[in-house]
């Protein structure tokens, strides 16, 4: 009789990554998720939030949210194409079309169930999907569940991307380009303005991840994203999009064209195969688009505060990388300075995140500052003491 434990890899694996300094230990929140929040009993500074624009807690946001729950109740009984597909969520989806100046949207569960259950049904063998080298775990798991052969470009590389589409114009039927329009680790924007005429010159699909995009980027302070910052509307094929972040609700959509929903919700197995948000988050996301397109302040603010607070780290000697967006990476280098970093910031009652290896290179380990509209020009001072401090200690700066 055999003597394999079968679950002796997962302690023997998590405990290397223990001894890596390259483990997760969430903590636990407990109140609303705002600037001065609480966490395992302790008040601090909110500095790893995606709540860009402080809408949680936003009252029509909250009123949207109960009176739905009255009307509709707290689910709608079954997935959408069988019996759940509410009115709400038809309002929720021509009301994302108007906000992105597109024909038609599909909303998912989440961004994640968005990339990994959209990207695998739009190309197969004999077609290829280019990606940057930097795009989110999401977008990777969606590539790797398709058949099709897949280009990789190196990171926001122009030069790098021409040579692939090239290379894959000659050998595919259909060419798929994707790119965050944001990236969530470094803070920096992906050229669309030179990423689509690229792939209108080899006719290839572009598909924008937009995640840390929505509700931040946008002209004058419109909040529509990537797209809509460097002026692409109606270059880009499909623009992903979530809830989960700026909008301050969960869950995820894909714009564009009407066959792309009418293709998306017949062929997307994350999308026919899951339950459906409640109707009182349908009716908070539909409340959210309205917040941002009516209230510029929340925008403007955080673009205030996210100048600001860039400016005064680095006039402390801290290297923010290539960010120019409300993401700001304080960089340390080694995984185990950027958790000895964390700790100190909580020790003065700042709460920043280390970010470290696999989600970054092992030498590229860094806090995630997010950057809030909410926050208050005490908030970010007492932070950026907290940083000098910390940061000397660490002889970081």
């Amino acid at each position: 009789m055999t003597t394999r434990n079968p679950t002796a890899f997962l302690k023997e694996e998590y405990q290397e990554l223990v001894k890596q300094s390259i483990d997760w230990r969430p903590r636990v929140l407990q109140s609303a998720s705002q600037p001065h929040a609480k966490y395992d009993g302790k008040e601090v500074l909110m500095f790893c939030s995606n709540n860009y624009l402080g809408l949680t807690t936003h009252p029509k946001m909250k009123k949207a949210m109960i009176e739905a729950t009255e009307k509709y109740g707290t689910g709608s009984g079954s997935v959408r194409p069988i019996a759940g597909n509410m009115e709400l969520h038809i309002q929720l989806e021509k009301r994302i079309a108007k906000f992105k100046g597109v024909e038609s949207a599909l909303a998912y569960m989440s961004g994640f169930a968005t990339n990994q259950g959209l990207t695998p049904t739009l190309a197969g063998p004999g077609d290829i999907i280019i990606s940057d080298e930097l795009n989110h775990g999401s977008i990777i798991d969606g590539v790797r569940l398709t058949k099709a052969e897949r280009g990789i470009y190196k990171h926001t590389d122009m030069g790098d991307l021409e040579k692939v589409l090239k290379e894959a114009d000659k050998k595919y039927k259909k060419i798929c380009l994707i790119t965050d329009g944001v990236f969530s680790m470094d803070g920096d924007i992906a050229p669309l303005d030179k990423i689509v005429p690229l792939a209108e010159e080899f006719g290839a699909m572009v598909y924008v991840d937009d995640a840390h995009g929505e509700g931040v980027l946008g002209k004058d302070y419109s909040g529509k994203g990537a797209v809509d910052h460097f002026q692409m509307q109606g270059r880009v094929h499909i623009e992903m999009g979530t809830f989960s972040k700026a909008f301050g609700v969960v869950g995820g959509f894909a714009a564009g064209i009407e066959d792309l929903r009418n293709y998306a919700l017949n062929k997307s197995r994350s999308w026919l195969l899951s339950g459906t948000h409640s109707p009182g988050t349908v009716a908070a996301c539909i409340a959210a688009l309205d917040v941002v397109d009516t209230e510029k302040q929340h925008v403007k603010n955080l673009w205030e505060n996210t100048r600001y607070f860039k400016k005064e780290l680095q006039s402390l000697g801290f290297d923010i990388g290539r960010s120019v967006t409300p993401i700001t990476p304080a960089m340390c280098g080694e995984s185990a300075k950027a958790q000895e970093l964390s700790k100190k910031l909580w020790d003065q009652g700042v709460y920043a995140l280390p970010i470290v290896f696999p989600m970054v290179a092992r030498d590229k380990a860094r806090i995630r500052n997010m950057i809030m509209a909410s926050m208050t020009k005490d908030d970010l001072n007492k932070a950026l003491a907290a940083y000098e401090k910390a940061g000397k200690a660490l002889k970081i700066i």
